[in-house]
């Protein structure tokens, strides 16, 4: 398992072919999950390149969920589109995450400015304002 998603040396009497085809579509279907939980993040990396950008920050490295892998990989390679990084800029709004331990949701109201825009946490939910 570690051969397929971690990175590891692939056991000896496997196919090492195989174990890289199966790494290959793994890391494909991780990239489609992450893209759906980070839509604009995915889009940022351009049309049809978003699988192989994540793919090759993402292996050897084991899959530790589609938002915490989304938020690695955006801490990583901060994202240039306003879009995307108006989407961390959200997350981090709503949830707590300090790059070891699972995200967690933020508890309390909170406020931040980001680009012009006002980010506002109220029971839960974001808020935006624009002036």
């Amino acid at each position: 398992m570690r051969a397929l998603v971690a990175g590891a040396a692939v056991p000896t009497g496997f196919d090492a072919r195989a174990v890289a085809a199966t790494q290959t579509a793994l890391l494909r279907k991780r990239a489609e999950d992450v893209a759906r939980t980070w839509p604009r993040l995915a889009a940022s990396a351009g049309p049809g390149q978003w699988a192989r950008v994540f793919s090759a920050w993402a292996a050897g490295r084991a899959p530790q969920g589609s938002l915490r892998d989304g938020w690695d990989f955006a801490r990583a390679d901060p994202p240039r589109d306003a879009a995307a990084r108006r989407e961390l800029a959200l997350r981090e709004l709503l949830w707590a995450y300090d790059g070891e331990t699972a995200p967690r949701p933020r508890r309390g109201p909170a406020a931040r400015l980001h680009a012009g825009e006002l980010l506002l946490r109220w029971r839960g939910r974001a808020l935006t304002y624009r002036p």
